[in-house]
């Protein structure tokens, strides 16, 4: 059998190829908008303020490559899943936190609409998002999930049963689920690349292997030169901790992937999945996955949570126990794959802000601007913050007034700093020991109760 390649960024970019590179900032020189970071958040800013104002001269700052952090490593979830709403809802109102959740429903309809028109093929196929529930505990949160997202303006969600939820996937042991519309699979890498693209047509300019050292106001500093200009954006996501007084602001929180060789289809036969979902799961440590394009599964989860002092990972490398661990779910959720061969295994980092709240900013006295804090939803996230920079720059330059994205409650927002180390990196490993002990135990002992433990971790980590 062939050995499992663990690391090489992702499996996406081994399926699609490392772009070529760009050329790094040559020296100083100035722009109307620095965005630092070539991820979906600094891609789509640069797309939509270049489209709506074409005079501007933008200019994309990045470390490496454009989708060498979590946008090209992420499990191609493009859904409607936003961090923070609950918290939103009490700071706002109910009513604010609705407008956010149909702003992120609408978000991705957004994403496949502009694909289309670039004619970027992402193999974007829009199934929805099925969640599924296998013990007790698990299907009375699905239960509280679903009247809460209905609750939150989600008319169109559906609940299952054992039976309807095997005609849909035939995941081992599941006992319902619950599926809404809005969500679609996609390649990451695919959408990443033709975004770039795009951009780039419209006259934005991209400089790669650019490290950004420091941002302060009206200037982006880098080994090569500083950018100055009015508006400097960070959109680093996970890799923020990297920048000088950033440490503490974002955690890098880890997440892993394995994705197996493609699958015949006698054995898709066997599992189902024709609908082509995204598929995920109601433990405390969730996982999540795809069918891709040629038939294999991706799925991924959470492995070694979090590495001291907020380091990120060396190309996508990966533990073995989390590689080994991530094969154990697959196996669980569909027995018939034992055996089969796991091709490529990776990591990446996302970004947590200790609320877990996602969160857009731009501090109109200094023109210094972020967007990200998505813990793990930022593949449409990253979409409509975007949109929001834009709307934001525009009114600060007065090119424009407030708009609907400007007012709703994740612009502005607050909050405190991750705690120093070692008490960071010792409180969110007992948080995650503490969530796979719950997960353990709710699939041995058979009750309804979610286990306390994983109740008190939400609490103290300020999850929910």
């Amino acid at each position: 059998m062939t050995s499992t390649i663990n690391g090489g960024i992702s499996f996406w970019y081994a399926d699609d190829g490392i772009p070529a590179p760009r050329e790094p900032l040559p020296g100083d020189t100035t722009a109307d908008v620095c965005i630092v970071g070539g991820g979906y958040t600094g891609l789509w800013t640069a797309y939509y303020l270049k489209k709506a104002v074409p005079f501007l001269d933008i200019t994309v700052l990045e470390s490496r490559f454009c989708g060498y952090g979590a946008s090209g490593r992420n499990g191609g979830w493009l859904y409607n899943g936003i961090a923070g709403r609950d918290r939103y809802a009490r700071l706002h109102g109910h009513d604010a936190a609705v407008r956010l959740q149909q702003a992120m429903n609408d978000t991705v309809d957004e994403v496949i609409r502009t694909a289309a028109e670039e004619g970027i093929d992402a193999g974007i196929h829009r199934g929805g998002v099925l969640e599924v529930a296998c013990t007790p505990a698990q299907l009375a949160r699905l239960k509280a999930f679903h009247a809460t997202e209905i609750a939150f303006g989600e008319k169109d969600r559906e609940l299952y049963g054992a039976r309807e939820t095997a005609e849909r996937v035939r995941v081992a042991g599941a006992v319902g689920s619950g599926w809404t519309p809005h969500g679609a699979r996609l390649h990451p890498v695919r959408l990443l690349k033709g975004l770039a693209g795009a951009v780039e047509a419209l006259g934005v300019t991209i400089h790669e292997s650019t490290p950004v050292t420091e941002i302060r106001p009206k200037h982006a500093v880098t080994p090569y030169g500083t950018v100055r200009a009015p508006y400097v954006l960070r959109c680093t996501e996970g890799f923020t901790a990297s920048l000088a007084g950033q440490r503490r602001t974002w955690l890098p929180m880890n997440s892993s992937m394995i994705v197996t060789a493609p699958l015949p289809e006698e054995v898709w036969e066997r599992i189902g999945w024709t609908g082509r979902e995204t598929l995920g799961d109601m433990a405390h440590a969730y996982v999540y996955a795809q069918r891709t394009a040629d038939d294999r599964i991706a799925l991924g989860g959470r492995g070694v949570p979090y590495r001291y002092g907020s380091r990120t990972d060396n190309d996508g490398s990966t533990q073995a126990a989390t590689v080994e661990a991530l094969r154990g779910v697959l196996f669980r959720f569909f027995p018939q794959l034992t055996g089969t061969e796991i091709t490529h295994a990776w990591s990446g980092v996302l970004g947590v802000p200790r609320d877990w709240c996602a969160t857009v900013t731009l501090d109109r006295s200094t023109g210094l601007g972020w967007a990200g804090g998505y813990v793990g939803s930022g593949v449409a996230a990253a979409n409509l913050a975007a949109r929001t920079l834009r709307d934001l720059v525009r009114q600060d330059s007065g090119q424009a007034g407030p708009t609907e994205l400007t007012a709703l409650p994740w612009v502005g927002h607050k909050v405190r700093k991750w705690e120093p180390e070692p008490l960071r990196w010792l409180g969110v490993h007992t948080l995650y020991a503490a969530y796979r002990r719950a997960d353990r135990r709710e699939l041995t002992h058979h009750t309804a109760d979610t286990a306390r433990i994983a109740a008190l971790a939400n609490r103290v980590s300020g999850r929910h």
